[in-house]
């Protein structure tokens, strides 16, 4: 805490001002706790709703997985990457299989989240 002693002309005694404190970055984002929690939370509500192809949503799974483990994380690059793929093949006659392999990656996504007690998370 920052304390300021003001003094006026006036001869009258020191006036403190404390300085609040800046909110800390932690406190103002979500906890991952357990680690891989948000992206397991966010992996398994996608994959209910049936939204894993509209924009932003794998995106926003993979950013989730900063402080998850490693088998988490690396689901969640696999998923980036068959999104990514099916992505740029929008139109073409590959595009089915490719949509078809986020699902499996999704899939995939949500068994390890399984494995590692976090399937309900998030």
């Amino acid at each position: 805490m920052t304390v300021l002693a003001l003094a006026g002309c006036s001869g009258g005694g020191p006036v403190p001002v404390a300085a609040s404190p800046a909110p800390s970055p932690a406190s103002s984002a979500v906890a991952d706790d357990p680690p891989g929690a948000l992206a397991c939370g966010r992996i398994v509500e996608a994959v209910r709703a049936g939204t894993l192809m509209q924009p932003g949503v794998v995106t926003g799974v993979s950013a989730s997985t900063a402080t998850a483990d490693a088998p988490v994380a690396d689901a969640a690059v696999r998923l980036q990457q068959a999104y990514e793929q099916a992505v740029k093949a929008q139109g073409s006659e590959d595009e089915p299989d490719l949509v078809a392999a986020v699902s499996a990656a999704a899939a995939e996504m949500v068994s390890v989240c399984a494995d590692s007690g976090l399937e309900t998370a998030g």
